[in-house]
């Protein structure tokens, strides 16, 4: 017993030391958010802090050098990364994911997952999805992909056109999702390594929110790659089954994103409460009781939203995997109780809070991206809809 407490101690004493991490890089990558933001340009730095304070390998078992770490912990750094920047905590999540599914379910070959994982516990070593095209838009809406995959005797070959693919400057993989030119194609992803002959990186992101993310299109024209890079590529009626194991770690990191950004607007707000001492009041906002009366909201609503990432989070660590309604559910609510917190503190600011000048515009366009965000409000509403009726 005595042992079994022994370990749990240095368990905590890891975790506490993981979010320290976070936490201690904070202030350089909020320092260079405004930059970014206004430029539309990719913050490779961050990316560097990130590396050396070892949050890449985060999700990395520890048999592999990584921390091992759980979704609580998981989650706890991608909403601290996120009061920061939130395009940096965007790109992370998505690479935390991957990294999540090739350490706790099986959909990954054994040699792409050890590898990956042991590239990213020794350098920058990114992975996202491209997922989404020009005409098929969202995969969650379903439909198949243009983007395909000929096989040939000694390689795959990918010509096909992504978009909104987040990380693009900075990724080493893409796990592409593509179809096979087979007589009864397949789909499913293909691990294609960044930068191979035939591949276009496009500078198109030009967006209201989330602009340093670099979520440019990346263009395959007969890109060749190793047979072996298969990841999970199936007949089209099996992705009719949603991974409730992805879909429930997704819409963790997701909402842990966009109410961290909302946290960030509250710790603006709540300063500049207390600092505005307008001529005619002769005493902070913060003394006034409307003022004080919509913080109570805002903390109301943040309150919520840390439970149910908590109460989320600490399920998939045991092992349950929330039904993928449930999962959608937690990121609609979280991402709208953020949302509605930054509307609430632009309410009480003023100029002040939609000025350039402020970090709080940046954060409300930032928060507005949630609602459009995979999965989307009105998708989720539909399908919890449809389940409470039978239908």
């Amino acid at each position: 017993m005595s042992s079994e407490r022994g370990l749990k101690r240095e368990a905590a004493k890891s975790i506490i030391g993981v979010v320290d991490a976070a936490r201690s890089i904070t202030l350089a990558i909020a320092a260079r958010a405004a930059q970014h933001d206004r430029a539309g340009s990719f913050n490779f730095e961050n990316f560097d802090d990130l590396a050396r304070a070892g949050l890449l390998g985060l999700m990395v078992p520890k048999a592999l050098g990584g921390h091992g770490a759980t979704a609580t912990v998981g989650a706890e750094v991608v909403g601290t990364i996120a009061q920061a920047d939130a395009s940096t905590a965007l790109v992370l999540a998505m690479h935390y994911i991957h990294h999540w599914v090739m350490a706790t379910q099986a959909r990954w070959p054994v040699h792409l997952s050890r590898k990956l994982q042991q590239e990213s516990v020794s350098g920058i070593a990114l992975i996202n999805a491209l997922r989404v095209e020009p005409d098929l838009g969202s995969p969650s809406r379903g439909g198949m992909p243009e983007t395909i995959a000929r096989r040939t005797d000694t390689a795959w070959r990918l010509t096909g056109h992504k978009i909104y693919s987040t990380g693009s400057p900075i990724l080493k993989y893409y796990a592409v999702w593509a179809k096979t030119d087979e007589a009864e194609p397949r789909a499913g992803l293909f691990l294609v390594p960044a930068g191979l002959p035939g591949t276009t990186t496009r500078k198109t992101w030009d967006h209201l929110g989330l602009r340093a993310s670099g979520s440019d299109d990346v263009i395959f024209d007969d890109v060749v790659f190793p047979l072996d890079h298969e990841i999970d590529v199936r007949p089209p009626a099996q992705w009719g089954r949603p991974d409730v194991a992805q879909s429930a770690i997704h819409a963790v990191f997701i909402s842990s994103i966009y109410d961290g950004v909302a946290r960030a607007a509250r710790e603006w707000l709540v300063t500049f409460l207390r600092n505005r001492k307008p001529a005619n009041l002769g005493a902070s906002l913060a003394t006034l009781p409307r003022m004080q009366e919509v913080v109570g909201r805002i903390e109301a609503r943040l309150n919520v939203n840390a439970r149910l990432i908590a109460s989320f989070a600490a399920e998939i660590d045991d092992g349950i995997y929330p039904d993928v309604s449930d999962a959608n559910i937690l990121k609609h609510t979280v991402t709208n109780n953020a949302v509605a917190a930054v509307e609430d503190a632009l309410s009480l600011t003023g100029n002040h809070g939609l000025s350039r000048t402020n970090p709080l515009e940046r954060h409300y366009r930032d928060v507005l991206c949630g609602r459009v965000h995979t999965p989307q409000d009105d998708a989720t509403r539909l399908a919890a809809g449809r389940l409470a009726l039978g239908i």
